[in-house]
């Protein structure tokens, strides 16, 4: 009997069988230090020797396995119901398996059933534990100090639902124009952006996020007045809000809707957290002029953010179709907040794969803004107070009065082609069709990207793009005199991110605006950005 304890409990080790509390991590000695396997490996309790595919009565070990089994119940298998007998153990695996019978012997013994366990195998069981007697010592000892660091965690522990996590962005950055009206000036600020994620599950599947942001950093084309940049949104750098102030940013609820569908619902949101943007490149916080109308239109909503709801549906294997809805927050400062009251949009956006390395997208999205304004934040976003092409100041006596919104229907198409592992080709298009109420008028705006990244080029984890596109551009306008749709408006941009570790990015930027706000009168903008991101 002697022999068939130790063959079982060899097996058992090999198996990495464990059944007490004491026992949940099992522990191979490989070179000079101890290396964690994880429990869910091997969790696989049995009850019967039948219940392990590939162990035959034929097998040698067979009797003994099933003496430990049925008498002790100290033997698990692998989760696909295997034992794996023939697997090599070390002294560490072996010790594991016997700590695991000791501890049910142990507990047959305290439960007064001693008739329960033969004297031989008493016997054998003393022998090996004295045999292993350091191994059993160490695997204890690691164990208990396992349970005391578990304890340590839960009793500290922010939360058992709720994850918190955040980032941290300074930049500094600068701008410069050419043109000399009213005068060439340049100036440089240092901001930052500041977010707090804390997200919680309740079913492991589902998500709530409540975001809070705070940040300083204003549209660039602004905030290095007097005479920098002459056109307001032609070149923008946004990190985030221009409050000092702690604000929830976001507060949305996503949860799962059988194996194919997600349902999202937001009281503060935005439709990209639905909406694929299209765009796998990230530029940390500096957001140019290459943003997709798609998602903008309609979506700058203020400081308060945009009540939003929808639906990402697999309807088909490598294909999603996407759904937002999003309207004005309730305490939108215009007093037009509210499901139908101000900015209202419904866009929808199909997304296709079909292989691994390309994604496809065609986007709609049917939108009303009050006022001259699509309320995008982007160039040129309206039918405009002047006729286009000419000098700031100069209406000739023509204005959009009377126009009290825009109503628009936005049509997207989007590619993004992984070339190979280290570099990716992204290209967008979009045409926006516009009508105003009030005084009838309609107009269209165009606007295009096209962008090449690489990962990885020089050291391991940087990331480096380079992009040039049009921004939004009022292609005519009918209805009111606008005179010429103005020169076109380019864009030019090119970054580079390296990692200082796996928390600490580091990120330079410059991008080139030419005819800011579609006028030609405007000088070029050269905007340059260094900023450090955090995370955690």
């Amino acid at each position: 009997m002697f022999a068939a304890v130790t063959a079982s409990a060899l097996i058992s080790g090999a198996a990495n069988a464990q059944s007490s509390p004491h026992s949940q991590v099992v522990r191979s000695m490989s070179a000079d230090k101890l290396v964690e396997q994880t429990p869910s490996a091997v969790d696989q309790n049995v009850t019967s020797v039948s219940q392990l595919s590939d162990v035959r009565p034929t097998d040698w070990a067979f009797t003994a396995l099933q003496s430990l089994v049925e008498r002790y119940g100290c033997i698990a298998g692998y989760p696909d119901s295997t034992f794996r007998g023939k697997q090599a153990t070390s002294r560490y695996e072996f010790a594991a398996g016997l700590n695991a019978c000791l501890d049910k012997i142990n507990e047959i013994i305290a439960a007064g059933l001693t008739d329960k366990v033969s004297k031989e195998d008493f016997a054998v069981a003393q022998k090996l534990q004295e045999e292993f007697a350091a191994e059993l010592a160490t695997l204890r000892g690691h164990v208990y100090a396992l349970e005391a660091k578990t304890a340590l965690l839960e009793a500290q522990q922010f939360s058992t639902t709720t994850k918190l996590s955040g980032e941290a962005i300074f930049g500094l950055s600068g701008a410069y124009e050419t043109d000399t009206t009213p005068t060439n000036n340049t100036n440089t600020i240092f901001s930052y952006r500041v977010r707090l994620n804390l997200d919680t599950s309740f079913t492991g599947k589902d998500q709530l996020r409540t975001r809070l942001q705070a940040g300083n950093t204003p549209d660039i084309s602004t905030a290095l007045n007097p005479g920098v940049l002459d056109a307001a949104n032609s070149s923008s750098l946004v990190l985030g809000s221009t409050s000092n102030n702690f604000r929830i940013n976001r507060l949305f609820y996503r949860f799962p809707i059988g194996k194919t569908f997600t349902a999202y619902i937001a009281p503060i949101g935005q439709p990209d957290d639905v909406l694929d943007s299209m765009d796998p490149i990230e530029t940390i916080g500096q957001d140019t002029l290459s943003s997709n109308p798609l998602i903008r239109v309609a979506s700058s909503g203020g400081a308060t953010g945009l009540a939003v709801a929808g639906f990402d549906w697999s309807f088909v294997k490598n294909a999603n179709l996407q759904v937002t809805y999003s309207a004005s927050n309730a305490a939108d400062a215009s007093g037009q907040g509210g499901l139908g009251g101000g900015a209202t949009k419904i866009a929808s956006q199909l997304v296709y794969k079909p292989m691994e390395t390309l994604k496809l997208g065609f986007g709609y999205a049917y939108a009303y803004t009050p006022g001259n304004s699509l309320a995008s934040g982007l160039n040129a976003d309206s039918f405009g107070g002047i006729p286009l092409g000419q000098p700031s100041g100069n209406s000739n006596g023509v204005t959009s009065t009377g126009i009290t919104g825009i109503q628009s229907n936005t049509i997207v198409g989007s590619l993004v082609w992984d070339i190979n592992p280290k570099f990716t080709f992204e290209t967008w298009g979009a045409y926006i069709f516009a009508n105003s109420t009030g005084t009838p008028a309609s107009t269209t705006f165009t606007s295009w990207v096209t962008s090449f990244a690489g990962r990885d080029l020089f050291l391991e984890g940087d990331f480096a793009a380079i992009t040039f596109g049009q921004p939004l551009q009022r292609t005519n306008v009918t209805g009111i005199a606008q005179g010429s749709p103005g020169a076109t408006p380019y864009l030019l941009e090119t970054f580079y991110r390296f990692r200082i570790t796996n928390n600490i990015t580091i990120t330079q930027g410059i991008y080139w605006v030419f005819n800011q706000g579609s006028n030609s009168a405007n000088g070029t903008a050269t905007v340059g950005v260094i900023s450090t991101t955090f995370s955690f």
